[in-house]
């Protein structure tokens, strides 16, 4: 697949979930998520506080570490969980970052022909760009204590230490961490270059004593650097790079499937229409328990991930489950898969008129695609529009502008603020190519970044009707910045940003105009299930969107940014 030049500071309103245990992964295992590239938020844990502690505690000192950041990352993100299952949860993040990095066959050969060099300026890279775009000022002293801790926990993976640390005994060990301790105690961190120079003599010290690489050893502290600075930044080894670009570009080369971790291996989450997965025949709630006659219960998500991976035109046998039924041998090809922005578009009521488009994601191409569609549903009777953004963990910043411009004929759309006055932007839209039929807007729990872009600027500009449950709550700017030294990139928190009206998204999400709550059955007091609540939306969007017969006119138009 050709690649285009990536920019070197790309804004996307990114939410991540993944690149975890929690990950739910795309057919060439990217996380579907978000330039806010697809990924979806961890489950929601609804136990009590005290019980997931509990949990919590117990999952770590058994070493279960993707289960740790599975039942923790919902309230890490929205900023809920307790002080004392921070460590749990940074330390979880930490081994599970080990395991996804070193699981990926283009990053260790990368690792192999990186000199100390050319890893020492990719460190001070990391550093340069923490310090010039990251949303909050760094704390070099924090992020090197977790770069010298992200050594050790690299030094409690198995995978790891056969490849890069061979001489990495016991003894050896309690030498190596005498040595880094008293590197520590005499180097104070107070700057850039202070944080350098430590990185530099621990790496060292793990070569002279360990028989690490110097550049490894360098790697993981800029890996770690990155990863402790929020709950969205992150370091990303060059598949992942490439997936990022292939998710905001809306294709990659895959299976076409939509996958998360569970028991027996993977569950399919969802299959995307006219994929290979679906000419094979494959549905959601399938169980995949088996990746080319390998059996993957119990393994890791990246490691899983990668088996299905591979050049366009290849074939992988995967082992299928499908309810109480035995496993099944399936055979798909890799093939270009094409991620549509819309996946449901119909006249829902055509005596009234009311159309559904039901919007996955926001890309590259989302505008230009639901312009499309309007045009069509324009053609075939629309007189109302229901936009279902439930479930859409959001995308590109700029598309959520450019489809925000489709129903607003002026004013602001969104402001991002960033603690650097390069970060602060305008987004408003412009008169010509609006759509003033009436609109309805479902939103849930899992509406997230460039979807609460959208809901606020319809909400606050009083333009239609925001239906459902409030919004995730992701309020903030992710930019990519590719490293020039080793092929590797970085995904920073560069800002936030605010509704037209000056309200922040960010632990606060957008509330709905009309709640739709789940009610209690009357027969034997269980909750509604939630496709049960989600018809109910459905039904209540399609009703208010009945309320209006008004045409729409014009097509599609484009949004401009102002400093």
């Amino acid at each position: 697949m050709s690649r285009r030049c990536p920019r070197p500071h790309e804004r996307v309103s990114l939410r991540l979930a993944g690149f975890l245990a929690a990950l739910v992964l795309v057919v060439s295992a990217a996380a579907r998520a978000d330039s806010s590239l697809h990924w979806q938020p961890a489950a929601k844990v609804a136990a009590p506080a005290d019980d997931l502690a509990t949990r919590t505690t117990t999952l770590a000192h058994q070493g279960r570490w993707s289960d740790v950041v599975k039942i923790c990352e919902t309230a890490a993100r929205k900023g809920t969980l307790d002080p004392a299952l921070a460590r749990h949860y940074d330390l979880a993040k930490l081994h599970c970052d080990v395991s996804r990095r070193h699981a990926e066959p283009t990053y260790r050969r990368q690792l192999a022909t990186l000199s100390e060099a050319q890893a020492r300026r990719a460190y001070g890279e990391v550093l340069g760009r923490i310090a010039t775009h990251h949303v909050e000022a760094p704390d070099y002293g924090r992020l090197t204590a977790r770069g010298v801790l992200a050594v050790d926990v690299a030094l409690e993976d198995p995978a790891f230490v056969a490849t890069h640390a061979a001489q990495a005994t016991p003894e050896r060990r309690a030498i190596y961490q005498q040595q880094v301790n008293r590197i520590v105690a005499s180097c104070p961190i107070t700057l850039q270059s202070d944080a350098e120079s430590l990185a530099a003599w621990v790496a060292r010290a793990g070569h002279s004593i360990l028989g690490i690489a110097p550049a490894v050893t360098l790697m993981e502290m800029a890996a770690a650097a990155v990863g402790g600075l929020d709950e969205y930044s992150a370091f990303l080894t060059t598949g992942q790079l490439e997936d990022l670009y292939a998710q905001i570009d809306g294709n990659f080369v895959g299976l076409g499937v939509e996958l998360k971790s569970a028991t027996d291996g993977l569950l399919v989450v969802h299959v995307i229409p006219g994929s290979p997965a679906e000419r094979a025949g494959l549905r959601a709630g399938d169980h995949l328990i088996g990746v080319g006659g390998r059996s993957i219960g119990g393994m890791g998500v990246d490691e899983a991930a990668h088996l299905l991976q591979g050049p366009e035109g290849s074939l992988v046998t995967l082992a299928v489950v499908r309810g109480p039924g035995a496993a099944r041998a399936v055979t798909v090809r890799r093939e270009h898969v094409e991620v549509p922005s819309i996946e449901e578009e119909a006249i829902a009521d055509p005596a009234a008129g009311v159309a559904r488009i039901r919007l996955t994601t926001f890309q590259k191409t989302t505008a230009a695609d639901l312009a499309a569609a309007l045009r069509r549903l324009d053609a075939a009777g629309m007189r109302s529009l229901v936009l279902d953004l439930r479930g859409n963990p959001g995308g590109l910043l700029s598309a959520a502008v450019d489809v925000a411009d489709l129903f607003l004929e002026r004013g602001l759309v969104v402001a991002t603020r960033g603690r650097s006055a390069d970060e602060d932007f305008n987004y408003t839209a412009a008169k010509a190519g609006t759509w003033r039929v009436p609109l309805v807007v479902l939103i849930d729990g899992d509406s997230a970044s460039s979807s609460e872009i959208l809901a606020g600027a319809i909400r606050d500009h009083r333009r239609g009707t925001i239906v459902g449950s409030r919004s995730y709550g992701k309020g903030s700017i992710q930019g990519i910045f590719p490293l020039e030294a080793a092929g590797v990139g970085m995904r920073l928190t560069t800002a936030k940003f605010f509704s037209p009206r000056g309200l922040p998204f960010s632990g606060v999400g957008v509330e709905p105009d009309v709640a739709v709550v789940t009610a209690a059955r009357p027969v034997d007091g269980e909750q509604a299930t939630a496709s049960e609540q989600s018809d109910a939306a459905l039904a209540a969007g399609i009703e208010l969107a009945r309320r209006s017969a008004m045409r729409p006119a014009t097509a599609a138009g484009h949004a401009t940014a102002s400093r």
